[in-house]
């Protein structure tokens, strides 16, 4: 069986915070507000395979609402969460992502987000493929606004081999 999950994920950007994204931290004038680290990139990714495994969203699992996850590490909520959806018997065929962003350019750091997201899913890094466009100055994200992030997983069912 093969199952697939799609996340989505966007937040505003602000002055005063750091900007993470497949946690990696860039340099840049402006960083993403909300209450985790509001990494979009690996909120999508999470919720892809969450989605997969018909376990819900991010926010089911971890509620903005609760004090613990503020400011949390969302590599290490993405490791949980791939640990709940691995307990169900289901293996990583390949995460396909795109971050969109006007601005900062992304792609000397895409390598390490997808190392960083290899890491937390305890994966090869050949499933993992990550990608940032522009929206050519238009919407929130062309405007500088905000930066967003869609992620497909697909997930095959575990054979048991006894």
């Amino acid at each position: 069986m093969i199952l697939t999950g799609i996340g989505y994920d966007v937040h505003r950007l602000v002055r005063g915070r750091k900007l993470i994204l497949g946690g990696v931290t860039i340099p840049y004038r402006k960083g993403l507000l909300g209450h985790s680290d509001a990494d979009v990139l690996t909120h999508a990714v999470t919720d892809a395979l969450l989605g997969a495994g018909g376990m819900g969203d991010i926010g089911r699992h971890f509620p903005d609402s609760d004090p613990a996850y503020k400011n949390a590490d969302s590599l290490k909520l993405l490791a949980t969460a791939w640990r709940k959806v691995t307990d169900q018997c289901f293996v990583l065929t390949n995460i396909d992502a795109v971050i969109i962003a006007q601005r900062p350019k992304l792609f000397e750091y895409i390598p390490r987000m997808e190392e960083n997201i290899a890491r937390a899913l305890t994966v090869s890094i050949d499933v993992i493929n990550i990608k940032a466009t522009t929206t050519e100055g238009l919407g929130f994200e062309g405007k500088g606004k905000g930066i967003a992030a869609w992620a497909v997983a697909t997930l095959a069912e575990a054979i048991d081999e006894r």
